[in-house]
């Protein structure tokens, strides 16, 4: 099984909910607290507090700036250039326990001189961090993914690309604490349908600009990623959420069934006639283990043993999940066999055939039926004989081994041990390291 994550993007995305979201769900506070301590940057201390957005609690992570390094990215009134737009007359349902700035690169109010970092200087920031390399990885794929949608909306190549567009503070802080937490959290899997987004225009260094941004437009068109326009005057998704987004979805469908095992809400900063929530769940694809299956059965008393014998080969070979025959009375007391076929249902045609082909048979009954089966997973271990494959199945209580007779088998040749001893030596090592 893998960890399996659903970022639901109703309200759109960016730096600082994602990671809110993801510690919401469990990501641990003090391995971020150490990963960013660990950074080779100045200017900025974060807090991790509890918000209430419309009635509902949530997680708030807050990159707080010194004045050096200052923008004006939750500055509605310069955002949106003076005009009220409907945003402040929800603010009275959203409490905030403290006043946050967001991450957003693109819309820094550049009153200030800061220090200019390129694309290389923030991936030399992310080497020289204290994080995995697992984590090192999925911050250079965002900040890649980022840096190649602003270079192409500024029309620029990805070296000339820096400061507000890739390498402001709060952007490097976000985008690495997305990355530990994920690597925290084990994800492996990403489901990101559709990202929802505002219309309108919104103030930038640049001047005011179209929503969905420039560089957002590029990160989607680029990265084959959805995206579904609403009628809120407002930016719903930064260059940053879109590049997290692009940089770990893995696919764009939910599961037909799943159960949700955690739920994690991530606030944002900016206030607008909806709430600025991203909700993410740990999920559990249930339908990989409920499937139909068809059982083919047919009732031969004039077959030699040795045709039978074949037809089973000719038949798992086709693709048959089992084969077995029972041995029973037919009329007038005929010693017979039941043949006895499992497979999908779309094998069941050229299955048939071959029963037909190599049997005396003159008809198959057929049954389509449902089936569950327990969560599985093939590792490799290794172990005092060697590396063996086991199938490791989960149940209610627990977790059952069971080597793979072919690795079984390939030990007991190389260590001259007979069978039985060889699976248990197997069993009793690999349930100690897997569990």
């Amino acid at each position: 099984m893998s960890n399996k994550l659903y970022l639901e993007c109703y309200s759109g995305i960016s730096g600082d909910m994602t990671v809110a979201a993801l510690l919401d769900l469990g990501a641990s506070e003090e391995v971020l607290n150490k990963a960013l301590k660990s950074l080779p940057v100045k200017g900025f201390k974060t807090e991790i507090s509890r918000v209430i957005k419309s009635g509902l609690d949530a997680c708030d992570f807050n990159v707080i700036l010194d004045d050096k390094h200052e923008n004006h990215d939750h500055d509605m009134n310069y955002l949106y250039g003076g005009n009220d737009h409907s945003h402040d007359h929800h603010h009275e349902h959203e409490q905030d326990h403290h006043h946050s700035h967001e991450e957003e690169h693109s819309h820094e109010h550049n009153d200030h001189h800061h220090e200019h970092r390129g694309l290389s200087d923030v991936i030399s920031i992310i080497e020289k961090a204290d994080i995995t390399n697992n984590a090192k990885q999925i911050a250079v794929k965002i900040f890649n993914i980022l840096g190649e949608a602003e270079a192409a909306a500024h029309g620029v190549s990805i070296d000339e690309v820096h400061f507000h567009e890739v390498g402001a503070v709060d952007s490097i802080v976000d985008i690495i604490a997305v990355a530990v937490c994920l690597d925290n959290l084990e994800i492996e899997e990403v489901v990101v349908p559709v990202l929802y987004e505002g219309c309108g225009f919104i103030r930038c260094q640049h001047g005011v600009i179209p929503v969905p941004v420039p560089a957002v437009s590029k990160i989607v068109a680029n990265n084959n990623l959805k995206l579904r326009l609403t009628n809120i005057e407002a930016e719903l998704v930064t260059p940053t959420g879109a590049a997290i987004v692009a940089a770990i979805k893995t696919e764009d469908k939910l599961p037909k069934e799943f159960s949700i095992k955690k739920i994690g809400l991530g606030a944002g900063k900016r206030t607008y006639e909806r709430p600025s929530i991203l909700r993410a769940m740990l999920i559990e694809d249930e339908s990989e283990y409920k499937d139909f299956i068809v059982k083919l059965e047919s009732n031969i008393d004039d077959c030699s043993g040795e045709a039978l014998g074949y037809v089973m080969e000719r038949l798992y070979k086709a693709g048959a999940r089992d084969v077995h025959y029972m041995p029973v009375f037919m009329k007038k007391n005929r010693p017979a066999y039941q043949l006895n076929v499992v497979c999908k249902e779309e094998d069941v045609p050229k299955l048939e055939d071959i029963i037909f082909e190599e049997t005396t048979t003159i008809g198959i009954r057929k049954q389509r039926m449902e089936r569950s089966i327990l969560k599985r997973e093939i590792k490799k271990v290794q172990t005092s004989l060697g590396e063996v494959a086991v199938k490791i199945c989960h149940i209610s209580r627990g977790k059952r081994i069971y080597p793979e007779y072919d690795s079984v088998i390939e030990l007991c040749k190389k260590h001259n041990k007979p069978y039985q001893d060889v699976y248990q030596i197997i069993v009793k090592e690999c349930s100690h390291e897997l569990n």
